[in-house]
């Protein structure tokens, strides 16, 4: 087959042709530089001006954020607000990234934890999918006792203080930290909850949150090698009780290991404890004015050379350490030394007696 040769165009025609084309390209041009100014204008009227929302934010990445998307926004207005908290650089960005998926209809308005300067596709998928459930966070500080550890819990929960206790009592909650007594009193639970700050969601029940704190310390123990403390003769559980009497006698971080040598030292002569928090917590107070020693209990360290039988506060993983390795020390004694909290320490009763004299003198001691 063949075919007739086309004639060559003419250069007129060829000319015109080329204008045409760059004319219709810069035309192209226009429509995508004015279409984007136009939704640049519309995200700028959302917030107040043509500037604000086209402006790249400038804020350090991954600070975190909560933004509370008010029902009934628009996707210009959650465009302004995420841009205005820095979750996106711009709400230009924010626009585009919801018009690219075509889900102005779907964003949900709720409480949602962001941080800055988000892929604003990322951010789209979150808002699609909606906000989880709310959550709440609770601090247990170290040296609480469990009573203590319940109010808190429903203080700041939509539990009672007997909700919690109740957990705890019948058998809602587990530990294998130790064997609990078939009746069981609120005591038997001291020591087995974890201090730490946690995380929990609006509906979670009381007999969860408190599951939560005892698998905690259940692996903070287990995390610990008591293998020297265990070659003495004592279980883990009794070292959780040194740990407790420590947390409650020390504020300095570094005598840790110094209070705990104090104890070891004179659990190996067969020496009372006399460690004043004990005594406290027979009395069931922490108001040092009611301090006696000739109280009749258990937990009264000056009347028995014995280990309490249970933990008298929750201990922090510091203190389970510096139980399972103390220091390599002489001392027998110790005394507070200062307002600050921190010790002297003494090998000999001589040397103890002159430290508390000193304190004394200085009126830390009454």
């Amino acid at each position: 087959m063949t075919f007739d040769p086309v004639p060559e165009r003419p250069a007129w025609a060829r000319a015109t042709r080329a204008v045409t084309i760059v004319g219709i390209v810069a035309l192209s041009a226009v429509v995508v530089i004015g279409g984007a100014s136009y939704l640049g204008r519309q995200v700028g009227q959302a917030i107040g001006s043509d500037d604000v929302g086209n402006a790249p934010v400038d804020v350090e990445p991954g600070q975190p954020v909560t933004v509370e998307i008010p029902s009934g926004s628009s996707g210009q207005d959650i465009g302004a607000l995420l841009a205005a908290q820095g979750v996106v650089r711009s709400a230009l960005e924010f626009e585009v990234a919801v018009r690219s998926v075509d889900a102005a209809q779907r964003l949900q308005a709720g409480t949602y934890d962001m941080v800055t300067l988000m892929d604003p596709a990322d951010v789209v998928a979150m808002l699609v999918s909606g906000p989880g459930p709310a959550v709440f966070r609770v601090t247990v500080i170290e040296g609480l006792r469990v009573e203590e550890i319940l109010a808190k819990l429903a203080e700041i929960t939509d539990h009672d203080y007997s909700d919690f206790e109740e957990a705890l009592l019948d058998g809602s909650v587990s530990t294998s930290l130790r064997e609990l007594p078939e009746q069981r009193e609120l005591r038997d639970w001291e020591g087995l909850l974890f201090p730490d700050t946690y995380e929990f969601s609006r509906n979670v029940g009381p007999e969860d949150i408190l599951q939560r704190l005892a698998s905690t310390m259940e692996q903070r123990v287990n995390s610990i090698d008591w293998t020297a403390w265990e070659e003495l003769g004592y279980t883990v559980y009794q070292g959780m009780v040194v740990a407790s009497m420590i947390e409650t006698e020390v504020r300095v971080e570094e005598e840790r290991p110094l209070v705990s040598s104090v104890i070891h030292n004179r659990l190996a002569l067969g020496m009372a404890l006399e460690i004043d928090a004990t005594v406290l917590y027979a009395l069931d107070t922490r108001d040092v004015g009611q301090f006696d020693r000739s109280v009749d209990s258990p937990y009264n360290t000056y009347a028995t050379t014995s280990l309490p039988p249970t933990p008298i506060a929750a201990p922090g993983r510091a203190s389970l350490a510096a139980a399972a390795a103390p220091a390599e020390t002489e001392f027998l004694f110790y005394v507070l030394s200062d307002l600050e909290g921190n010790h002297a320490f003494a090998r000999t009763l001589d040397e103890h007696n002159a430290n508390v004299a000193k304190a004394r003198e200085e009126g830390i001691l009454p």
